[in-house]
């Protein structure tokens, strides 16, 4: 009886259910999480939701929802971290598939009704039914997303995305969304046979699942039907055939080979495509188990879903404090980071006044708000209503009178101390007792810098990454007397506006800028050694890093880099401590004083920018630097690279410059992109092995000098069978 169905499923956890003539509306709601996911007994509970809607012939339908403002975010990752075994994985694949294929066989038509983002799992869920609504509200802003994210933590679509999302939109489509990890609006996904039809609201889209339910009593999946054809054809098809002839060879050109999902999802679409829907479901199991049992899936779980919610949820934060809603910023500098300061504070609904030395500069740092907007607005993703209710929250402004009332200043303004004591000085005189005072500062102690002010224990580092509306990082600085209810506040505001904090105490260069010089400066020194410069550029992208070294370096600026080693050697030398000198000091010094090459700013740095064109390594780098006739191997390279950023980390972390293993593997990938698939400069050491780590590092340290010598607590925690871990 209907009755029966309801009550079974009404007593499952995460689900409720109600009929209207025997439709059967089932709404998922996970009471302790912000979001639905598939896992803590969900695959469970679904197989008895399942039996007990087709089981009940009274149910003529089942429309599947969600109570929250997103439909299902994927699967619980956290499920995969204790499997050990490839026999695991595809049983926990196999598991929800079954009930998933019992769906769409049932002879019953299910609907998903999408009434926000669906990602990975809570998409393959809607794959699974025979009908898909969105909600598009024209009115809300940003719009639902739809895709399958997962080879973004290196794994794979394993509740059957691979196969059913190729047999709905076609082979080519599926593969880009897949391999890219790309997330549609809904617009974009009917376009592409993704979902059905578009809903305007709730009660537009469950009238809609009601009505196709009653329209389509007996449903069929496209792929269960006689004589059935993937869109585009199956993976014989000549199209087809050319497009798996070049994939794998274009895949390993963007990823260099470090990611084996890509090549997992190739294969398993591709072989999926030569046989019925339900072996394909079985191929997948197989090769969703391979990712999953993958060097490089651990490693990215591990950092960038396991520890990247640990500080999500104030790993790094101090006990003790409520949190704190901050309402007002002064940010003082309207350049670049001034500016992208600004918008993503007014992004995040908090006022702020943008104060500059000339008004006109004041303005367009306000205006570089809105150039970001247009292009939203362009893409729909943003309205001019909302852009010009942001841009009203930003204040330009000359005057430090207007200061008064922030809860917390930024100071973005030129590396120089002078300047930055004066701004320190003229704030502190309006500002109000309670208030944060920040430095944006890369590279100045924070110690030194609160000198300058009355209130250091109000005085803390907030170091932004450029450009700071798209780089999510946020590192913050203790000085030696900023207090923990100055980082307690500095920590939230970092959240407020949707960056990832990372706490680390003072030090030259902090622990992102010291560690990051380090790619760039053994990449300077390979060229002075007679390393070809491409082969220095090849080493660095097959490493997995987002830039090569050389090109990287004129992004930041060759002169910027020299001024602040020669700045380093007059600190150092001024506080007795030995002057020590890069191998690439030298070589920054000839491009830059003898030779004019400052960097990508001024179109000559190692690359040359011309007007129309691609950049090319500038040709007088072989004169300069001939290169050797016996070039080292370009995995001896890529060691250099990688060995040098994972030993600096490993001396931060020894010194308590970082304070945590996680803020260091996230600071280090979302700080400046090391590689990824290693899971961060600390997680490199782990999956390696300390002892081969000691080895390798003691070899290039034979043959390149000191820096490779591994840090000391690398040596103790080998001794002791430790490895780095905050547990």
């Amino acid at each position: 009886m209907i009755t029966n169905s309801i009550d079974a499923i009404n007593a499952l956890k995460h689900f409720s259910a109600e009929s209207d003539n025997g439709v059967v509306t089932v709404t998922i709601d996970q009471s302790h999480r912000k979001m639905n996911v598939i896992g803590d007994g969900f695959t469970d509970a679904f197989a008895v939701l399942t039996d007990s809607f087709i089981n009940d012939e009274m149910a003529i339908g089942l429309i599947l929802t969600s109570a929250k403002e997103t439909f299902v975010v994927g699967a619980d990752i956290d499920q995969l971290a204790n499997i050990e075994t490839a026999e695991q994985v595809f049983e926990l694949a196999e598991h929800l598939k079954d009930s998933l294929r019992k769906l769409e066989t049932s002879g019953k038509p299910v609907v998903a009704a999408l009434n926000g983002t669906a990602l990975g799992g809570g998409l393959e869920l809607a794959l699974a039914c025979h009908y898909r609504i969105a909600i598009d509200d024209p009115k809300t802003l940003p719009k639902p997303r739809l895709g399958l994210p997962e080879v973004k933590l290196g794994l794979l679509p394993g509740g059957g995305g691979t196969q059913r999302l190729p047999r709905l939109v076609g082979i080519p489509a599926a593969l880009e969304l897949m391999t890219q990890g790309k997330a549609l609006r809904p617009d974009a996904a009917k376009g592409i046979g993704l979902i059905d039809t578009i809903a305007t609201d709730q009660a537009d889209m469950l009238q809609q699942a009601k009505d196709w339910i009653k329209a389509n009593p007996q449903a069929q999946q496209p792929w269960d039907k006689k004589g059935f054809k993937i869109p585009g054809g199956d993976s014989q098809h000549p199209k087809n055939v050319q497009l798996f002839s070049v994939a794998p060879a274009i895949a390993n050109q963007k990823s260099h080979g470090n990611y084996p999902a890509i090549t997992h999802i190739l294969s398993s679409v591709f072989e999926g495509g030569l046989v019925d829907i339900d072996t394909g479901l079985e191929l997948e199991s197989r090769f969703f188990a391979a990712c999953v049992l993958s060097s490089e899936s651990r490693n990215m779980i591990n950092t960038l879903w396991t520890q990247l919610n640990s500080i999500k949820k104030g790993q790094s934060c101090p006990d003790g404090f409520d949190r704190t809603i901050t309402k007002k910023v002064g940010i003082l500098g309207a350049g670049m980071m001034g500016a992208g300061i600004a918008y993503v504070t007014a992004k995040a609904g908090i006022d702020v006044v943008l104060l500059d030395t000339d008004l006109a500069v004041a303005e367009k740092g306000k205006a570089y708000s809105g150039t970001i907007l247009d292009k939203a607005i362009s893409r729909q993703h943003s309205t001019a209503e909302k852009k010009q209710t942001l841009l009203n929250r930003i204040t330009p402004t000359t005057s430090y009178e207007d200061l008064a009332g922030c809860d917390l200043v930024i100071e973005a303004v030129f590396e120089s101390r002078e300047i930055k004591t004066k701004c320190t000085q003229q704030s502190d005189a309006v500002i109000a007792g309670s208030a944060v005072y920040a430095s944006n500062t890369s590279t100045l102690p924070i110690t030194g810098l609160a000198q300058a002010s009355t209130r250091p224990k109000q005085f803390i580092g907030l170091h932004f990454f450029s450009p700071v509306d798209k780089m999510p990082l946020v590192e913050i600085i203790m000085g030696e007397q900023t207090d923990d209810a100055t980082l307690a506040k500095a920590f939230d505001y970092v959240l407020q506006i949707g960056k990832t904090p990372i706490v680390v105490n003072d030090s030259r260069g902090f622990y992102t800028s010291r560690v990051f010089s380090t790619y760039v400066s053994e990449g300077i020194a390979m060229l002075g050694e007679g390393v070809h410069p491409r082969s220095i550029e090849v080493a660095g992208l097959k490493a997995g890093m987002p830039m090569p070294p050389l090109a990287l370096q004129d992004e930041v600026s060759l002169s910027l880099a020299l001024h602040v080693s020669e700045q380093q050697q007059l600190d150092m030398a001024a506080e007795g401590k030995p002057v020590s000198v890069r191998p690439s000091y030298e070589i920054l010094k000839t491009l830059v004083k003898a030779h004019k090459r400052q960097g990508k700013k001024t179109g000559k740095g190692f690359y040359e920018y011309p007007d129309e064109g691609d950049k090319y390594l500038w040709p007088e780098l072989l004169n300069l630097y001939p290169p050797r006739a016996q070039q080292p191997a370009q995995q001896e390279l890529i060691d250099r690279l990688m060995f040098i950023q994972a030993n600096e980390s490993a001396k931060c972390y020894q010194e308590n410059v970082v304070r945590s293993v996680a803020d260091a593997n996230i600071g280090a990938i979302f700080g400046w992109g090391f590689a990824p698939h290693h899971g961060g400069t600390l997680q490199f050491i782990n999956a390696m092995g300390l002892e081969a780590f000691i080895k390798r590092s003691r070899e290039l340290a034979e043959q390149y000098g000191e820096r490779f010598q591994p840090a000391q607590i690398v040596l103790d925690m080998a001794a002791k069978g430790e490895v780095f871990s905050d547990d």
